[in-house]
């Protein structure tokens, strides 16, 4: 894609990202919209998830009626060779438990691939934003991820989810741990993709992850210099699937400790 247009896409992503990221810290705020329901086991919604998807749908479609759109909660509309996905709220049930940990993520697919990445955090005004070729920011910042080598001196965050037997997950835990790394698990995805991408943790994996939940992170951590798999690759958009980024010089030990291939 050519760059004017991934500009502009970022352009507008970031704008659309910051104004929903408004909207959710002023409903954070307020205890009665933190109220929720129970899609399935551990999946929280609350009505601001529906809100803020919303109102990044109808933004996108303003900018770019061409597009299509993925939304956790709404599922797809239009095309897909050119498409937006959305999570509105990722880190749901920590945002309805009144934990300042959670995000709004926001991509762009085009031929197949994430070409663009906005993850904004509201409460901390913290948005990482990237585009294919074009590198990687925070707050306007560039970013690199870590130049870690030592597992043993690595902090990482596994991801948990419900579509894998929790006996998968635990082992993992045992691993990465018993690799001498620091665990992590914070419950968001997308914001603990975004923290690989600055440098802060060293890596993430998790065993199956959603598109929106996981694409616009992917986009952060190749333009920030980590690496990723291909997850595209593994039908990602249509099935969600295994995610590992990490810094390049933890690759190879993380690459066996995670059972996914970079």
């Amino acid at each position: 894609m050519h760059s004017m247009t991934l500009n502009a896409r970022l352009d507008r992503a970031t704008e659309i990202a910051r104004e929903a990221g408004t909207l959710m810290r002023r409903r954070f705020a307020d205890r009665d919209s933190r109220a929720y329901a129970m899609k399935g086991h551990q999946d929280f919604l609350t009505a601001v998830d529906g809100e803020v998807e919303t109102l990044v749908a109808g933004r996108l479609r303003q900018s770019f009626p061409e597009d299509g759109i993925i939304g956790e909660e709404h599922g797809a509309t239009g095309r897909t060779d050119g498409v937006w996905v959305v999570d509105p709220i990722d880190g749901t049930a920590n945002f309805a438990r009144g934990i300042a940990h959670f995000c709004i993520s926001i991509a762009y697919v085009a031929a197949g691939e994430p070409v663009v990445g906005v993850i904004y955090d509201p409460v901390r005004d913290e948005l990482f934003a990237a585009a294919s070729g074009l590198g990687a920011a925070l707050n306007g910042e560039a970013m690199r991820v870590s130049q870690a080598e030592d597992i043993r001196a690595a902090s990482v965050e596994c991801g948990w989810s419900m579509r894998r037997p929790v006996q998968d997950y635990i082992a993992l835990c045992g691993r990465v741990m018993g690799a001498g790394a620091g665990l992590y698990r914070c419950g968001s995805g997308a914001l603990g993709m975004a923290y690989v991408a600055a440098g802060r943790l060293d890596g993430y994996i998790e065993l199956h992850i959603n598109a929106w939940d996981v694409l616009a992170g992917v986009v952060l951590v190749r333009e920030a210099g980590g690496r990723t798999n291909d997850f595209m690759g593994e039908g990602g958009l249509q099935r969600g699937a295994p995610i590992l980024a990490c810094a390049p010089g933890l690759a190879p030990a993380l690459e066996g400790i995670a059972g996914i291939r970079l």
